[in-house]
């Protein structure tokens, strides 16, 4: 909700290419082929070779999904939702093996797991393995260039954490030794509410309630430029200095100068003088903002602020009861 500012509308835009005749002297886009026979022609698709209980998986993805300088931070979040990992990666295989260990060795990579692999490779691609031993023996036999660290760890958690709906034919449990270590975003942010455990101890309700806390700490992000830009323009126009006020307060400022009737009793976080400033500057803050883009942002704000307060208590609650289990 960065659009507080009023602003003339943007010059409409040129005719879409779309829009255009085509060239009858170009020859005819080629057809794509459909079903197992179909490529995809995007150079950013990678293949991720997935170890599970019992086997291993091929799975595409975009290369972009492991990439940027916040993937540690959040990648762990876009997979605590199984509709949405669907969308992040594509199964395109799965395959048990009796000898699962042998499979991959120092002496090479067994036919069957060579074959699966190379099916789904395309030449420009890379390849992405949750071992530095698979890196180094796939790209030495296969000649397929591998990627390996953090952020494919972070990757491989997530299909972990989703792997009963990602990978359904896959019908053994994941055992302590199958487990990953715990993803490094989900890892800081328990550690940030002073929640410390161990991968085994990481169910589906500790996530989700991890996962919730990193929406208000993503909703927080997205407005703090602008409702820190709204501050500044509250300390112009009605004299009051928000340096220290948190996004909260300032969010809550745009509902006193629109709406002070909606504020129940006394309120504890402005004074009266402030209140009446505010209320008398509407006339200037309706020249300068957009009132329902600022009045969303105030409403999102105050959601996470709620959902923060119910979800760390919620958190706190998981992590000791699964303390308590473990004991």
């Amino acid at each position: 909700m960065s659009g507080f500012f009023s602003a003339h509308p943007p010059p409409s835009p040129p005719p879409s290419a779309m829009s255009r005749r085509p060239d009858p002297s170009l020859p005819p886009p080629a057809k794509k082929p459909k079903g197992e026979d179909a490529r995809p022609c995007d150079p950013d698709i990678m293949s991720v070779l997935f170890e599970t209980p019992s086997g291993f998986a091929i799975f595409h993805c975009c290369a972009s999904l492991i990439e940027g300088k916040d993937v540690l931070e959040g990648l762990w979040d876009k997979f605590t939702d199984n509709f949405n990992a669907y969308r992040l990666v594509w199964l395109k295989q799965f395959k048990t093996f009796k000898d699962k260990p042998g499979a991959i060795t120092q002496n090479g990579v067994n036919e069957r797991l060579s074959k699966m692999i190379m099916k789904f490779h395309f030449p420009w691609s890379k390849l992405a393995v949750a071992k530095p031993e698979y890196k180094e023996i796939v790209e030495h036999y296969l000649n397929i260039s591998c990627v390996h660290g953090p952020a494919v760890m972070e990757l491989m958690w997530g299909i972990q954490n989703c792997m009963q709906r990602l990978v359904p034919m896959e019908k053994k449990k994941l055992t302590e030794a199958d487990r990953l270590p715990i993803s490094e975003g989900l890892h800081a942010l328990l550690s940030r509410y002073g929640c410390v455990v161990k991968p085994e101890m990481v169910s589906e309700e500790i996530v989700n309630a991890a996962s919730a806390l990193f929406w208000c700490q993503s909703v927080e992000k997205e407005n703090e430029t602008p409702l820190r830009s709204l501050g500044c323009l509250v300390n112009r126009v009605s004299g009051i200095n928000c340096d220290s006020w948190s996004l909260l307060k300032i969010a809550t400022a745009i509902q006193v100068i629109w709406c002070p009737e909606e504020i129940a009793g006394p309120c504890e976080e402005f004074s009266a003088k402030e209140i009446s400033r505010l209320v008398e500057d509407r006339d200037t803050y309706d020249a300068y903002l957009d009132k329902y883009a600022c009045l969303r942002t105030y409403e999102v704000m105050m959601r996470a602020h709620d959902v923060r307060t119910r979800s760390e208590n919620r958190l706190k609650l998981l992590v000791d009861q699964a303390k308590a289990s473990e004991a």
